[in-house]
């Protein structure tokens, strides 16, 4: 086998072992229907510790908390919106990993339009700058300076 293979290979191994699960088998609960609900909530739940993982995804002490929080609410026969709404609760809306569309959240979710649009508008008025081409319209003292630039410029690019 050639070594590209085998570094392809040890590749998608790893990759394999980045999306598996941190759920523990004692945490499952018995009710295959339940457990799937659990996972489906459990995918919309950031890790607090994490943060960028979901509290499946996370080996963390509060997301495996987090996971048994989840599964004891469903036992007790919350909705999953009840149980989503009982962990921002407890949690804060930070926990949630596609946040609420709120007052509180308005920037999060309408600034990196803003930011683009901002971005497109500087673009568009730096390319838009006027250039100077018609050295007639310069006045001798202008014309000087513009000579003296140009002869700097001339000789840094000889160095």
């Amino acid at each position: 086998m050639k070594p590209t293979g085998i570094i392809c290979g040890l590749l998608f191994a790893s990759l394999l072992a980045i999306a598996a699960h941190a759920v523990e088998p004692d945490e499952m609960l018995e009710d295959p229907a339940l457990e799937e609900r659990a996972r489906v909530i459990s995918q919309d739940l950031r890790c607090v510790v994490c943060q960028n993982e979901t509290i499946d995804e996370s080996n963390a002490t509060l997301a495996q908390d987090m996971r048994r929080l989840v599964r004891q609410r469903i036992l007790a026969g919350d909705s999953n919106e009840a149980v989503l709404a009982y962990m921002v609760d407890r949690y804060g809306d930070f926990v949630l990993l596609r946040p609420r569309f709120t007052s509180q959240t308005l920037l999060l979710w309408v600034g990196p339009f803003l930011l683009l649009v901002g971005g497109a508008f500087a673009a568009a008025r730096y390319i838009k700058r006027p250039v100077v081409t018609d050295l007639s319209d310069l006045s001798d003292e202008e014309l000087v300076e513009v000579n003296v630039l140009m002869k700097e410029t001339d000789g840094s690019d000889s160095q």
